[in-house]
């Protein structure tokens, strides 16, 4: 039977030393008992806590942590949709690089790599992994590649080589790095763990099937190493979709330890199309660490934008602190505009307004995150509440203009606004932000 949080706490030492990340000890309980944590987190936890919660804390699917700052994490999934609560570590994205590829073409591909930034609703987003592949038998040139890569990127590898010599010479050359060494198989796995453990990597293994892939991660952790991932051998889309499928499934509904790992996936067809199309089921479908075989930008854009919204908490919108945002370099009589601190309506109000070719203030108050019809519905965006957000920000003293503009579909607040704004006019704007720029040249010339 399952522990409360507070059950747990009982067996806590209840210092609230904070060294576990949580505030207090009851918090970090509530995590323990909703497997978001493993208890080896607590420093001070007592012989008799470990007996007792023990293999029983752990999460269902084991949290991996990577890189040279433990920064980057996979694993630690409760559920299996997302609506049902949260996802809570979003695939990581690999671009994969051979050691056989011209030399021109892999500097070209590492400068992209570091060069390659998208922003989306506040968030900057990046390639978090590179992959090196063996193809060659040198294996001095794999590890000063290896070197290399990291040098130039500071993150971590996914070292991928049949060679153990070439694994170890790489692993060892990059130690600390927190990289993940792959497709370890039931003849390798063992000497390739221990490699991994001497150097702090995590070990990705492999095998023809599921039945297989079982009995090695069960010895490996009877072993005492639990830093694992899986690589499954798929052949086919369908036959993704449901390996990852059972393998998660079995892992949070049935508690089956042997499966409850974070997946690497190596896309290898080089159809822009296809890799696309087996990315996104990757992505969708509990993928861990997803490697592409090619640097596209076009294609990160849009695998990168579909993580985002997977990954966004449903029960919490993405914000933006409410306060006045300058857009373009406003001065004190600039136009002054109105909306909701939702993320993604902030960017785009925002975005719109600087196509316009005016600078502005865009004033956000504190409306939970949601939308302007959502908020309005709610209480959240009206006369009274919006008047009062603007006097504590201290608007009246950044601007001289006395004129806001809000949106259009909430026109029905302007009279409500201007009685709790003395002396303000409110000028009812467009319904869609696409209209924002019509809207500037007719008003503002």
């Amino acid at each position: 039977m399952a522990l409360t949080g507070l059950q747990i706490q009982k067996l806590l030492p209840k210092t609230n030393c904070k060294e576990c990340g949580s505030n207090t000890c009851l918090a970090f309980a509530m995590k323990l008992a909703s497997k978001k944590i493993e208890l080896s987190v607590c420093p001070y936890a007592s012989e008799k806590a470990i007996k007792i919660l023990g293999a029983a804390s752990e999460p269902p699917v084991k949290g991996i942590v990577l890189g040279k700052d433990k920064q980057l994490k996979t694993g630690e999934e409760t559920v299996l949709y997302r609506h049902e609560k949260t996802f809570v570590n979003q695939t990581i994205i690999a671009i994969n690089i051979n050691d056989t590829d011209n030399q021109e073409e892999i500097d070209k591909t590492i400068t992209n790599i570091n060069e390659y930034t998208l922003e989306r609703v506040g968030e900057v987003l990046t390639v978090e992994m590179i992959a090196l592949t063996q193809k060659g038998n040198d294996a001095k040139q794999y590890a000063d590649l290896a070197v290399k890569i990291w040098k130039s990127l500071n993150r971590p590898l996914i070292l991928n080589s049949p060679d153990i010599e070439s694994v170890s010479l790489a692993a060892v050359a990059i130690k600390g790095s927190g990289s993940v060494i792959a497709s370890a198989t039931k003849e390798t796995v063992y000497e390739l763990k221990n490699i991994a453990a001497d150097n702090g990597h995590a070990l990705a293994i492999t095998a023809p099937d599921l039945d297989e892939l079982v009995s090695i991660t069960t010895q490996v952790k009877k072993d005492g190493f639990n830093n694992l991932i899986l690589q499954f051998q798929t052949l086919s889309l369908a036959e993704q979709f449901q390996t990852n499928s059972i393998a998660r499934r079995m892992a949070l509904k049935a508690n089956f330890k042997p499966l409850g790992y974070p997946s690497l996936k190596f896309i290898k067809m080089t159809d822009l199309l296809e890799s696309t199309i087996l990315a996104i089921t990757e992505m969708s479908k509990y993928g861990g660490i997803c490697v592409l075989p090619t640097f596209d930008p076009a294609q990160l854009v849009s695998l990168m934008t579909l993580r985002l919204n997977i990954y966004t908490d449903p029960q919490k919108p993405i914000q933006v602190d409410p306060k006045p945002y300058p857009v373009g370099e406003p001065v004190k009589d600039s136009p002054v505009f109105l909306t909701t601190n939702f993320s993604l309506t902030y960017f785009i109000v925002s975005g719109e307004i600087e196509n316009s070719g005016i600078s502005a203030w865009l004033v956000v108050p504190q409306c939970e995150g949601m939308s302007v019809l959502t908020a309005w519905a709610a209480g959240k965006f009206s006369g009274a509440t919006i008047a009062k957000a603007i006097k504590e920000m201290g608007l009246e003293d950044m601007v001289t203009t006395r004129e806001i503009i809000i949106p259009g579909y909430v026109s029905q607040i302007s009279g409500d606004l201007e009685e709790n704004l003395p002396g303000w006019t409110v000028i009812v704007g467009p319904q869609e932000a696409g209209d924002i720029e019509s809207f500037v040249k007719v008003k503002f010339g």
